[in-house]
């Protein structure tokens, strides 16, 4: 097969966001090396990419990257691979018996595209009904983080924020919605930096059409302060 032809299904199994689950891909032994010897590995391994490239390491300005790299991707953008650094969620008794719709808008996403290692920017927008439990705001963004600092397809990232709040409030009635721009398609490939990707998921009432367009109401409104 030709180098041209390769290029070509590499480049086709890329733009296709095949859906698998919604787990991240993990093999059974992803954690058996401590974060200090992932970070060594990828190191030799960011040098042997930068040096393939052409890439001078001597040079002052790159001697620096792989360790930089190496570091970012485990403790950083990738840090939520790790079940570890799951946030702690604490619920409370809903005292004060609130139950309307709590919504969470425009909660400032940073991810990673799986197929091509290129950012994804975005904001997340989240509502539940309490059916006698409440978390505490800044958790459900906390939430946000965690399952955004991997590699990600958004369809999935908005199922699992969806299906951790589920699990922590112990209720269906949980809903998301992901706008993001994808730097994959924008700055490379048909390079359209004007198109956004949106995705939802609806748990619960917000199945229900009026739930569903009061929700999406909330998330249209102007914050004025």
């Amino acid at each position: 097969m030709d180098l041209e032809k390769q290029l070509k299904e590499i480049e086709a199994l890329g733009n296709d966001h095949v859906g698998t689950s919604s787990e991240t891909p993990m093999r059974d032994d992803a954690f058996e090396m401590s974060d200090i010897e992932k970070i060594a590995a990828i190191k030799d391994k960011v040098k042997d990419i930068l040096e393939t490239l052409g890439m001078d390491l001597t040079d002052d300005s790159l001697k620096g990257t792989p360790s930089r790299v190496a570091k970012m991707f485990v403790q950083e953008i990738f840090g939520g691979l790790h079940p570890d650094r799951k946030p702690k969620a604490s619920t409370f008794e809903n005292k004060y018996k609130y139950g309307e719709m709590l919504v969470e808008k425009n909660i400032t996403l940073y991810s990673t595209c799986e197929h091509h290692l290129l950012p994804i920017v975005g904001r997340a927008h989240i509502a539940y009904i309490s059916n006698g439990t409440v978390v505490g705001l800044s958790k459900m963004n906390r939430i946000v983080d965690y399952y955004a600092k991997r590699p990600q397809v958004q369809e999935r990232l908005t199922m699992q924020i969806v299906q951790e709040l589920q699990r922590i409030l112990g209720t269906d009635d949980v809903a998301c919605v992901i706008d993001a721009k994808h730097l994959c398609v924008n700055s490379r490939g048909i390079r359209d930096i004007d198109s956004s990707t949106v995705t939802s998921e609806f748990g619960g009432k917000f199945k229900d059409t009026d739930t569903k367009r009061e929700f999406l109401d909330y998330i249209k409104l102007e914050t004025e302060f």
